[in-house]
């Protein structure tokens, strides 16, 4: 049983409430069962209110109160599914990291730590809540990259493919979707129920209702509640039926109904551009590592390599200092150069951190899988894509589509394997 069960059913058996408390309790209340967890009222009514909030900023019409309590409820019933995954496989964030992740945050919005829990102060958070959502954030994009990991395999023959189909200058639209999902062992008559409603949805778009404010009532994919929206999407990375809808579209025009292995999407086209080069943007990069270990902890190398990084700024030589100072046994010798380095080949937070950096600029301490590290962007080019750095690219790409579509369904599997009931008037 969780925690968080054992401390609902200790208020539920708690006696002699005083009346003014009598409110707080009954926020305490279970929303929702889910397995061996539970989600509680507080829980609903904070995410709510997160989730007007950035309706609002998007300038997105508000559903009607049902409709986003439900659409919330199912958000929160789903993190809840994977968060207890994740928990059974140790999956663990420790507090080094939740730090720089926030102090990211703060760098990409031009603040500092204090204007930071200002400004979250004034939305109506509080630092102690951002940093569990950051934490949760974490813990999830971890699960999901180790399932597509089980789960997704490229083989030679999908790489030759797609080489072949995308050797001229690609395409990349701006994409927004929503989906009308079909559970993957659905009947006839259920198939035939979700294109009803999509085709009910494509012609409530064309009467003129918000594509948006749809996507949030009605979707059934991770984004419904940012208004569908996808960004930019390389056409190589859309299953082959939408990009063949798409491509025949105008701006602002949407898809009919689109089958895909996840159920029904309708896409709309925002925009459009094309991929005029067939070139990688490579960084030259250097580095000084510092692992930990039983001896060295996360706020030694980081402190380590702030101090190292401020001598660098100071007049020290980078290079001399790698080679007294790095783990990285390869890098060190070199003066802790990597040479030119296709960003999307490194970690992730690595790659993260080198995309952001002008040439010349040297990052912040951050830790990857390997340690800490603070690392310089010595130059930029675009460098012509070899055979081999082709593969690797189309690799990726097609990794990439295929993960989008077995996320949805492994969702989906998730949900339908799971006891969940719903506690809630009017959503059960």
């Amino acid at each position: 049983m969780t925690r968080k069960l054992l401390a609902c059913l200790f208020l539920l058996f708690v006696t002699g409430i005083p009346p003014a408390a009598a409110e707080a309790v009954s926020l305490e209340r279970i929303v929702a069962l889910v397995n061996d967890d539970v989600v509680l009222a507080s829980e609903l009514e904070a995410e709510i209110t997160t989730v007007r909030r950035e309706l609002e900023r998007r300038n997105v019409r508000m559903p009607q109160p049902q409709q986003l309590r439900r659409q919330v409820l199912e958000r929160l019933i789903m993190q809840t599914l994977q968060m207890n995954v994740a928990e059974r496989r140790g999956i663990r964030v420790d507090n080094a990291t939740v730090d720089a992740a926030v102090r990211q945050v703060a760098e990409r919005n031009g603040l500092s730590l204090a204007g930071l829990r200002d400004a979250l102060s004034a939305e109506g958070l509080n630092m102690a809540r951002f940093r569990e959502q950051i934490r949760r954030d974490i813990v999830l994009n971890r699960l999901r990259q180790q399932e597509m990991n089980r789960r997704v395999d490229v083989s030679e023959q999908e790489i030759d493919q797609f080489i072949a189909r995308n050797q001229a200058p690609g395409r990349e639209y701006r994409l927004s979707r929503i989906l009308i999902g079909v559970p993957e062992a659905a009947s006839p008559a259920s198939i035939e129920a979700a294109r009803d409603e999509a085709q009910q949805i494509v012609q409530q778009l064309r009467d003129g209702e918000a594509f948006a404010r749809l996507a949030a009532t009605a979707s059934d994919a991770r984004n419904a509640l940012e208004g569908g929206d996808l960004g930019w999407r390389p056409a190589s990375q859309l299953p082959a039926s939408a990009r063949e809808a798409v491509e025949t579209l105008a701006a602002g025009e949407i898809t009919d109904p689109v089958r895909t292995p996840a159920g029904f999407q309708i896409y709309r086209l925002d925009d459009q551009r094309g991929s005029e080069q067939q070139t990688v943007r490579q960084a030259q990069l250097r580095h000084i590592l510092i692992e930990t270990n039983e001896v060295v902890t996360d706020a030694d190398a980081r402190l380590r390599l702030q101090t190292l990084r401020e001598r660098i700024l100071s007049g020290s030589d980078f290079s001399t200092l790698a080679r007294a100072n790095s783990d990285d046994p390869t890098s060190a010798t070199a003066g802790g150069e990597l040479g030119w380095v296709n960003p999307a080949n490194l970690p992730p937070s690595f790659a993260e951190v080198v995309r952001r950096l002008e040439a010349g600029a040297i990052s912040q301490p951050f830790r990857s899988r390997g340690g800490w590290h603070i690392a310089e962007v010595m130059a930029w080019r675009e460098q012509a894509v070899s055979e081999q750095l082709a593969r690797e690219e189309a690799a990726e790409a097609v990794r990439q589509r295929k993960a989008e579509e077995e996320t949805e369904l492994w969702l989906r599997e998730l949900r339908e394997e799971a006891y969940v009931e719903i506690r809630l008037d009017g959503l059960r």
